[in-house]
């Protein structure tokens, strides 16, 4: 098979297409010819040597494909060859085939293609595992998502605000914050010309955020605790301005906020197993009705891997960078 090889760590230039032998098939596992693959901030920051794939994980770079079932591994009771899935995967996704645990594959929502589907597992379980399983995300609270208009976000902002969530975003541009607003947020708010803290303040009559999803970090850290409600959630999912920070923890214990955060790749097959359940019973029925889709922001061919990248850490995307195989 054709893979995206990285010999060696550094910039989008490092990753080779390269011809290796189709992964074998495991007990509990079923391999996939990908049709698709998605792009993910997380890929990047692994080129860069930054995020080591966990022990047995495939080193080749990919975390969400979609296409066609196989070849199906022992134990593997629900899927047969021939179904069409998207799967969350260890690893290994740019490639044309791939493996992944049974429990991460889902159906192909009814209505989407290939590249579609390939969108959806990395930021739909990232998402619905820290708004819902960390944040305890209830309908009728407020919400807000930073980097609205990244895949993660365009993916929060739906989900919520078809659960009954009154949702703020912030993004870096008219056109951005425009998208966040036609996927369902009350309010975006362009962060380079604007004070999220006080216009969320403003907007909630001095309550906050009942639950902010941030993937910022840095001087986001001291804002969020100032925007949080009494008894928020502040959920840090990467820290794209830095990890280390000074924090005041007095407004934390006076409004008595909880700070959690957490990453995917590395959390037990079971854990991410009942991710997908959740999903395909409350979630994929809104995406088979047309109440959510993915965004897709631009397609490239397999070979064109670093152009791929290059968008994906240009940030000047909106919604989901995907790889056609």
């Amino acid at each position: 098979m054709r893979y995206i090889d990285l010999p060696e760590y550094g910039g989008p230039e490092k990753m080779q297409l390269a011809e290796g032998d189709t992964p074998e098939v495991g007990a509990g596992e079923v391999l996939i010819r990908v049709e698709a693959a998605g792009v993910n901030r997380p890929d990047v920051v692994q080129r860069q040597g930054y995020y080591p794939p966990p022990p047995g994980a495939s080193p080749v770079l990919g975390l969400e494909v979609a296409g066609e079932i196989v070849a199906v591994g022992e134990g593997v009771s629900r899927w047969q060859v021939g179904d069409r899935v998207c799967a969350l995967t260890n690893g290994g996704g740019y490639a044309e085939y791939a493996l992944a645990p049974a429990g991460q594959c889902l159906p192909i929502p009814q209505g989407l293609n290939a590249v579609e589907a390939a969108a959806l597992p990395e930021t739909f379980f990232t998402v619905w595992s820290n708004l819902m399983h960390r944040a305890g995300l209830k309908q009728g609270e407020v919400l807000l998502v930073h980097g609205g208009s990244s895949g993660i976000g365009t993916t929060a902002i739906q989900i919520a605000a078809n659960l009954g969530v009154r949702v703020f975003a912030t993004a870096g541009s008219a056109e951005k914050c425009a998208a966040c607003e036609k996927l369902g947020a009350e309010r975006a708010i362009n962060y380079r010309e604007q004070d999220f803290v006080a216009e969320v303040l403003a907007a909630t009559d001095g309550k906050g955020a009942d639950v902010i999803l941030d993937m910022v970090g840095g001087d986001y850290v001291d804002r969020n605790i100032q925007c949080a409600a009494r008894d928020g959630r502040i959920v840090n999912i990467a820290f794209l301005a830095g990890a280390k920070v000074e924090v005041n923890m007095l407004p934390v214990m006076l409004k008595r906020l909880i700070l959690t955060g957490s990453t995917l790749r590395p959390q037990p097959a079971e854990v991410k197993a009942a991710i997908a359940q959740d999903l395909e019973a409350q979630v994929w029925p809104l995406v088979a009705a047309g109440k959510i889709r993915p965004q897709i922001a631009a397609t490239f061919p397999l070979a064109e891997v670093a152009a791929a990248h290059r968008l994906m850490e240009s940030s000047s995307h909106i919604g989901k960078i995907v790889l056609e195989v």
